[in-house]
């Protein structure tokens, strides 16, 4: 059965629209969050620093102070997945990374920023990281790695999505044979698997960046 979506319309696919809707919330949000910053926040000010300081606390783990520099890009695709994820849990909305062209456009945007910042840091040594650590095997482990960092883009999407979508999935046939109170235990599980996956998909992405900062050995 085709879930009814209240967004969705003929020339307009659905994880589009809802990932505009999700963009201005996001924009509304950080709106109200900083334009009337205080000494003592009010809750919004306070809820927002609570976040904002969990990713600032997880880069400077991960990464190092070097880190810091990632952070814009690091925060926002994990506000946005994990508000992504929740959309999913309201009947009428769609998770937009239910969708496998949401997943692989962020998949992408991690890979094409690796590899751009590797370039930035290195130059044409870069490819260094590509040969290995013996020149005679350089040519086998030039294609092995190529294949390697071909395969990331796929595996953050495919993981991302699966997950997401199954779970929108499982939800909405319990909703349909089962009364309303049932599937709460499901929705407590859903949550933990909607933090879990950001969690996975910006640690991956961190690990990624930081790996093509370092010197290739």
């Amino acid at each position: 059965m085709h879930p009814i979506y209240f967004l969705e319309n003929p020339y307009i696919p659905a994880h589009v629209a809802y990932t505009f809707l999700l963009a201005a919330i996001l924009i509304v949000l950080a709106f109200l969050a900083t334009r009337g910053l205080q000494v003592y926040p009010g809750r919004l000010q306070n809820f927002m620093e609570v976040i904002i300081g969990g990713f600032d606390a997880l880069l400077n783990e991960v990464m190092g102070p070097k880190g810091r520099k990632y952070f814009p890009l690091i925060a926002t695709l994990g506000l946005f997945i994990f508000l992504s994820n929740l959309m999913g849990a309201f009947p009428g909305f769609k998770s937009p990374t239910s969708d496998i062209n949401t997943t692989l456009a962020l998949a992408l945007v991690v890979f094409l920023s690796t590899h751009v910042v590797g370039v930035k840091k290195h130059g044409f040594k870069y490819l260094k990281q590509f040969m290995g650590p013996v020149i005679w095997l350089a040519p086998l482990m030039f294609v092995i790695e190529i294949v390697s960092h071909l395969s990331r883009p796929i595996s953050l999407s495919f993981r991302l999505f699966g997950n997401i979508k199954g779970g929108d999935l499982v939800l909405i046939i319990l909703l349909i044979l089962v009364p309303m109170l049932v599937p709460l235990p499901i929705m407590a599980l859903k949550l933990f698997v909607y933090l879990v996956q950001t969690l996975v998909f910006v640690l991956l992405a961190m690990m990624y960046i930081a790996g093509a900062e370092e010197e290739a050995h």
